[in-house]
């Protein structure tokens, strides 16, 4: 670990179907612009809390249409590109419709993966071990799993 100053922020994967909803940042946020990511902001009330609200900021999906399927352990990232140790709050949430995501200004396009396909994707920092981190595992190869995906 660094000496670097920790940022609290919490990563929600979205699932839908066995696929999980990626965002690709756009070149209006502040960091890791064009890398792909999933639902996340910093943390300004509790972690719980924050992960519903970004959720809603950032899809338009409101509290009553997701439902929470694992919290994961906080993990540390250190990022040499932005000197930042990140703390990221990793949550899974499962949503019923792949059709109402409505993503907002800090985003300039989505998809919706099988989860195999995460790292074919230029991810932001830790967001596979964050994956990990809320997903059971199918096999000694680590490999991430959602019920419902076909990862053979």
């Amino acid at each position: 670990m660094t000496d670097w100053p920790e940022k609290h922020v919490v990563t929600c994967f979205l699932e839908c179907r066995g696929h999980i909803l990626l965002l690709r940042r756009s070149s209006q946020v502040g960091s890791f612009q064009g890398r792909w990511a999933g639902v996340s902001g910093y943390v300004e009330s509790s972690p719980d809390d924050q992960s519903l609200i970004e959720i809603q900021e950032e899809t338009g999906l409101s509290p009553d249409e997701v439902t929470l399927v694992r919290r994961g352990c906080p993990l540390m990232v250190d990022d040499a590109e932005t000197h930042t140790c990140w703390v990221v709050h990793p949550y899974l949430y499962h949503t019923a419709d792949v059709c109402v995501i409505k993503t907002d200004w800090e985003h300039s396009e989505f998809r919706w993966i099988e989860p195999r396909e995460l790292l074919d994707f230029d991810p932001v920092p830790g967001l596979a071990e964050a994956f990990r981190g809320v997903c059971e595992m199918e096999s000694a190869e680590d490999q991430p799993y959602l019920p419902g995906s076909s990862l053979r």
